[in-house]
């Protein structure tokens, strides 16, 4: 094995992470027992499971898992444990700063509705970050299966919280159902209250999905956004614009987005010029968290440590982490680079694991 810097040790902001994606599968197991609730065998087995989302069928049995984990969270206990698991987990593999992503109207039934639901979040989400010395804020995300006045609710309640930790507002779930356009007045309504536009775009569906993330809703960071290189033009619009996207290379594999991890066009995009923010996506339902997705670039796709660094401090800048602590994280990924090379052990859990026939949305699930 050559010797290279351990990318664990390496600063970094996770900007795209979903909230009961980000369980570990101890925890749901737990949870699950001591909530009665009868989890499938892909959840249950210990695995990753097997996936594929490029057809009805497939995203079907995706939302049924992630929808199967999401209800064994029931009481702000289990709220506060996967929040402070998931910036353990962070800071485990090298994370400064962590953006996490989620939907309250998921789990408002179970927890008195939706401004409880946003309190025992962000005090879960305050508390973790101050026991851990982890950076956390929160990203509100609207579903796109849902009917856009639901969003506007969401964008409004999102705002409402701007000055307790929610810094940005998303939209997820399957793209190719609803339009962008659709949701337009709800994101001028997050604009208008300072916060970030980050939806998703440019997995399950092509380049005309990020195309209309720009237009339609003014998006200042694309979730995934791979599909956009077959655009040569909107390649080059996200790299002039800045537009920073939230690649996850172990989820566009695992999901059918593409074959093989070298499929990705991680390198296309980043010699392009466009702004990347490695992400785990949902480690719960892909096997593998922050720290791999840097492995699977060096392993994959010929990253350098120079170029590690690089994607690094391209996270940093993309997060809507204050000004200080920003120039705090890169000047440690700098003295990340002074560092004599060693011998370490790969952090990515085998990728080959997650390899299932090829293109995807992130659980567009939050």
């Amino acid at each position: 094995m050559e010797s290279a810097r351990d990318v664990r040790k390496l600063p970094k902001a996770h900007l795209h992470l979903h909230f009961t994606g980000s369980m570990r599968p101890g925890t749901l197991l737990e949870l699950a027992d001591r909530h009665g609730v009868h989890l499938p065998d892909a959840l249950s087995s210990g695995r990753p499971p097997k996936l594929r989302a490029t057809d009805e069928r497939g995203w079907f049995r995706f939302q049924r898992l992630y929808d199967a984990a999401r209800s064994c969270l029931r009481t702000p206990d289990d709220i506060r444990r996967l929040v402070r698991e998931a910036a353990e987990e962070d800071v485990r593999d090298g994370s400064r700063w962590l953006e996490i992503q989620v939907d309250p109207t998921s789990y408002a039934p179970r927890l008195g509705g939706l401004i409880p639901t946003m309190e025992i979040i962000l005090d879960a989400v305050e508390s973790a970050s101050r026991e851990t010395g982890l950076g956390m804020r929160v990203l509100v995300a609207a579903n796109r299966v849902k009917h856009p006045l639901d969003a506007r609710t969401l964008a409004r309640l999102a705002v409402r919280y701007a000055d307790r930790g929610v810094v940005g507002f998303g939209l997820s779930n399957d793209e190719r159902r609803g339009f962008a356009r659709d949701f337009d007045r709800a994101f001028a309504i997050a604009r208008r209250g300072g916060l970030l536009a980050a939806p998703h775009g440019g997995e399950l569906s092509g380049p005309g999905s990020v195309a209309d993330c720009l237009d339609d809703l003014r998006a200042g960071r694309i979730g995934h956004g791979v599909r956009a290189t077959e655009d040569p033009r909107l390649l080059a619009r996200l790299a002039a614009q800045g537009v920073t996207c939230e690649v996850c290379p172990a989820s566009n594999v695992a999901l059918g987005v593409y074959d093989r991890h070298e499929d990705v066009p991680l390198r296309a995009m980043f010699e392009a010029g466009v702004p990347l923010a490695l992400g785990a996506d949902d480690p719960l339902l892909f096997g593998s968290r922050l720290a791999a997705q840097y492995e699977i670039a060096r392993r994959y796709h010929g990253f350098t440590d120079d170029e590690l660094a690089e994607l690094a401090r391209q996270s940093v800048r993309g997060s809507r982490a204050p000004e200080d602590v920003r120039k705090a994280i890169l000047a440690d990924i700098d003295a990340w680079l002074v560092e004599e090379p060693e011998q370490a052990p790969p952090s990515h859990p085998s990728p080959s694991a997650h390899t299932s026939p090829s293109a995807h949305t992130s659980p567009g699930v939050a």
